[in-house]
């Protein structure tokens, strides 16, 4: 039975949008911010890159634990702890006085986020049914994780040249205590599951993702080839590996490998990652050559990835009527393919350039593409999961995005790194190569769907609910 739109679905909606952006913003809007905050609390400049990478590790890390607390514990009532407790940190990390004070809210920051962030897609698969109406959430819920990213390198810009990067952590403190209030007068509840908590499976996969996460982070600070970061990624191997032998024998498992079982869903998640790390890896090289290679101010340089959100978030409008028109399966090869043009353009990119040829119309076209990419990645990770693998399967979604993005930037860098000699050219030189490389990710992401998320017999988008076991 097609369940029934709950009243007052817009303001159902809007409680998730705003959610999920505040939780995406606060991936980039430090970026532009970090040279006023090294100089503000003394940061070395190794250090500094941990103001972001603190939230990434623990974001990434606890996702998959934040995602089953919602299905043992009701969704809206994790939700409101997730954001009460991203909320106090947020306060907690504007009124940092030194680097640890600043480090330590960070990463409280991503332990609240990575709770609240599995119950927004749950609650919007819960709260819409298949067809017309869920691909009109999703899209929405899609341009903000596509466009989220270059919103905080906006918004980062604006607060820090007109107020203080202190305010890019403030402005959260409003806007979670709203949410707090509306979320149990307007969010449906979801019944608690019974069943036992699976905390072999919680201690394996958060250790495991933490592991994962951290070598990362490791591995784009350093080396590839850092010892530090090697272990990681061992252990990494080793407590995921024993994570899913846990999943397959136990009777209430944190995350149900059946969720693998179709080729549209695995093929989501991993063109998510590819697709994600390209998009996160151009926002973090570009705005460094915008700054450090062309002269752009903080604000000047968020401001100019504009044309890329205002393209996306337009194209966004349109997607449930393409959709319906072309299918998911087209939408997104094509959309792809759009974006996969848009970034080898942009990584032309050359000090001095026009920036209307250069940077303004690849993006529109980036824009463009991933406006049509996210909608039909998101529904096809959520696609025929059943209400009670909902949490389960938005957390995965979740988890591909934030690992994307630090894959991302970690593959970047080490390119970047490789392509110059240092010195002033270094951006003149790296930028380009590693935009290049973001190209790279765009045409995996691209093989991938042409290859795997189109099995005979099966179709993006409408697979009909698996059955409860």
């Amino acid at each position: 039975m097609t369940p029934k739109s709950p009243p007052r679905a817009n303001f159902v909606l809007g409680i998730i949008l705003a959610t999920y952006l505040m939780i995406i913003l606060d991936v980039s809007v430090v970026i532009t911010a970090l040279p006023n905050v090294r100089e503000d609390l003394g940061f070395s400049d190794a250090a500094l890159s941990w103001v972001q990478n603190a939230y990434a590790l623990t974001f990434g890390g606890l996702l998959l634990l934040g995602a089953r607390a919602g299905d043992l514990l009701g969704r809206r009532r994790v939700f409101v702890a997730g954001i009460a407790l991203f909320t106090a940190a947020s306060m907690l990390g504007g009124l940092a006085q030194s680097p640890a004070w600043l480090l330590g809210a960070r990463a409280l920051q991503g332990v609240g986020a990575a709770i609240a962030a599995p119950s927004t897609l749950a609650l919007l698969t819960v709260s819409f049914p298949e067809g017309r109406e869920r691909t009109r959430a999703v899209a929405y819920y899609s341009a903000v994780a596509g466009a989220g990213g270059s919103v905080g390198l906006v918004l980062g810009g604006m607060l820090t040249t007109w107020a203080s990067w202190r305010w890019g952590l403030f402005i959260n403190v409003p806007i979670g205590l709203a949410l707090i209030w509306l979320a149990p007068r307007h969010l449906p509840e979801t019944e608690p599951q019974e069943g036992r908590f699976d905390f072999a499976g919680a201690a394996t996969s958060t250790l495991g993702m933490t592991a994962l996460v951290f070598g990362l982070v490791r591995a784009a600070d350093v080396s590839w080839g850092d010892p530090v970061a090697l272990v990681s990624f061992v252990a990494a191997a080793i407590l995921l590996s024993l994570f899913i032998a846990n999943e397959r024998r136990a009777e209430h498992p944190i995350t149900p490998l059946h969720l693998f079982s179709s080729r549209i869903r695995s093929g989501a998640y991993g063109a998510r990652m590819l697709a994600v790390g390209a998009m996160f890896g151009m926002f973090f090289f570009l705005t460094q050559f915008m700054q450090g290679a062309e002269g752009y101010s903080a604000l000047a340089a968020g401001l100019a990835f504009l044309p890329m959100t205002l393209s996306l978030f337009a194209t966004v409008q349109a997607i449930p009527r393409i959709a319906s028109q072309i299918g998911d399966s087209r939408l997104l090869a094509g959309g792809l393919l759009l974006a996969l043009i848009g970034m080898t353009w942009l990584s032309r990119v050359s000090v001095g350039g026009d920036y209307f040829t250069q940077m303004a119309l690849p993006m529109v076209l980036l824009g463009i593409g991933m406006g049509s990419v996210f909608t039909p990645l998101t529904t096809a990770g959520i696609s025929g999961v059943a209400d009670r693998d909902a949490g389960a399967a938005s957390g995965l979604v979740n988890t591909a995005h934030q690992l994307g993005g630090t894959l991302g930037i970690g593959i970047l860098i080490s390119v970047f790194t490789a392509s110059g000699n240092g010195g002033t050219s270094q951006l003149a030189e790296g930028v380009p190569a590693a935009l290049t490389a973001s190209a790279v990710l765009i045409a995996l992401a691209l093989a991938v769907v042409v290859t795997v998320m189109r099995p005979q017999g099966e179709t993006v988008g409408v697979a009909e609910p698996e059955a409860a076991a």
